[in-house]
């Protein structure tokens, strides 16, 4: 009994290595938030080490990335911080979202949430250092001042639509 849920395991297991989730590749950069707001090289090298593979356009796969279940569990994990907000897109998104999402940005560097502990687990040059934080998190801050200083203070509130009415 054991033995054929042994080898029904593995002929799954060997079945789904056929279906491959989609990569994310496209490198669009069109939008991208350097095109709005000017990223010094040291930013540059902080959001590509620490943010970009789950956060833009552009996903630089391990090796692993090949192997089912990890390439869907990956390809989720993609999808999820691309949800969560896409810097290669940023200039697209609506000037609320943006200032709540450089928010955002800021108070995970700050709780030491980002990069993750899953990630930098097993991508440790990716880690941030205290001073790669607060340059992150200063230049996060210094794009805020811009937006709050250029558009009024309602602009910045991302409106969300009223509850539904109790019955």
């Amino acid at each position: 009994m054991i033995k054929k849920i042994l080898i029904g395991l593995l002929v799954i297991l060997i079945a789904i290595q056929f279906i491959k989730p989609e990569r994310n590749l496209s490198g669009n950069a069109e939008k991208d938030i350097a095109t709005l707001y000017p990223m010094t090289d040291s930013v540059k090298l902080i959001v590509n080490k620490a943010c970009a593979d789950c956060h833009s356009n552009k996903t630089v796969y391990p090796w692993y990335a090949s192997i089912q279940p990890v390439a869907f569990w990956l390809a989720d994990h993609v999808n999820e911080g691309k949800g969560e907000i896409n810097f290669n897109e940023f200039a697209s998104y609506r000037i609320g979202k943006q200032n709540h999402k450089l928010k955002e940005v800021i108070e995970q560097v700050k709780e030491g949430e980002m990069p993750l502990n899953s990630y930098t687990l097993i991508h440790k040059e990716a880690k941030l250092t205290e001073a790669e934080k607060a340059t992150l998190i200063q230049w996060c801050q210094n794009i805020m001042d811009t937006i709050k200083a250029n558009y009024p203070a309602d602009s910045l509130n991302i409106k969300r639509p009223p509850p539904p009415a109790a019955k």
